[in-house]
């Protein structure tokens, strides 16, 4: 007679049985780089990370080394804003010089460069605006020139989260003709107009000054699209596939990695982080707990890695665990 309970006695046969782990090596951190001089700002919605100049930048990057994680997701906050996003393609920008940075100090580290222009817009928006209308393909030539510029930095891998349509394909062909063909692309392909990317809107000087990004991003409403928008993705060109936000998606990575064979990345993104810190602040959940059991979901739903706030927290709960 089958009894369930006879693979849960113990700690060790759990072990043994266990479908899914966390491992370190799967870890994505997120660090958020600003222009000027020995700066590190704490983000009050996302208690525990900091805005860090590039004079300062050590001290974080510090951290992730010891911790074992071995890849980092840049995001630049640019003192200069303007209608066509200049900074984010500026050789001298602030994304490139951190890209240097890490490379020339830390050259074991996987560095991977948000592609987008809505750090770098005065609107706020991810592409051109014309008349109060975000600008498709106008924009992709922005796009290539960012990824093409932080390839030229030394990045690893560039991520484009803008969501325009076609740019897959554009930054692939440019990144070629470049010599950069070897450069991965990490394409935020479901990525959803989510209300939990608020904090990472303090983090980042992100947010819209107009509008919101609903012509863009995804309808929350919507699983099957994403399925269209991942394949369409991996024709041009990608690489990776990003799912965003991860927790209440779970259902969309669940259905990219049964139908494609290809490295999905779930983004535990910063409404999610915080919601949890909140809570562990108050007294109200167990943060070790509750995070690691967000995680294992994320890999049960087929993410092979994740991109989250919680990453040094997390990798130090797994060397205790050893």
């Amino acid at each position: 007679m089958d009894r369930m309970r006879r693979l849960r006695n113990n700690a060790a046969i759990r072990d043994m049985v266990r479908e899914n782990h966390i491992r370190v090596d799967e870890l994505i951190y997120p660090i958020f780089i600003i222009e000027g001089e020995n700066i590190c700002n704490p983000i009050l919605s996302m208690p525990g990370i900091f805005q860090y100049s590039i004079d300062r930048l050590s001290e974080e990057m510090n951290r992730v080394v010891q911790a074992g994680v071995r890849a980092v997701l840049l995001f630049g906050i640019p003192k200069h804003k303007d209608e066509v996003g200049s900074g984010a393609y500026d050789e001298q920008g602030i994304t490139q010089q951190a890209i240097r940075f890490i490379r020339k100090n830390y050259p074991d580290m996987v560095i991977i460069a948000d592609v987008c222009l809505c750090e770098y817009t005065s609107h706020g928006h991810c592409g051109l605006v014309k008349d109060g209308k975000i600008l498709n393909d106008e924009t992709l030539p922005l796009l290539e020139k960012t990824a093409v510029s932080y390839a030229r930095a030394g990045a690893d891998i560039v991520a484009p989260s803008d969501m325009m349509d076609k740019r897959v394909a554009a930054i692939r062909k440019a990144l070629d003709q470049e010599g950069f063909s070897d450069i991965p692309i990490m394409s935020y392909s479901a990525k959803f107009a989510s209300c939990f990317y608020s904090p990472f809107r303090d983090a980042a000087h992100s947010a819209p000054g107009f509008g919101d990004r609903k012509t863009y991003q995804m309808d929350p409403a919507n699983g099957r699209e994403a399925l269209r928008e991942v394949e369409e993705d991996i024709l041009e060109g990608a690489d990776f596939i990003i799912a965003k936000p991860a927790l209440g998606y779970m259902d969309v990575m669940k259905d990219i990695a049964t139908h494609f064979n290809i490295p999905l990345v779930a983004y535990n993104v910063s409404g999610e982080y915080s919601m949890v810190k909140a809570a562990a602040m108050n007294g109200w959940v167990d943060e070790k707990k509750m995070v690691m059991e967000n995680i294992v979901g994320f890999k049960r739903a087929g993410a092979k890695m994740v991109i989250t706030y919680h990453a040094l927290d997390v990798a130090k709960w797994l060397k205790e665990m050893e």
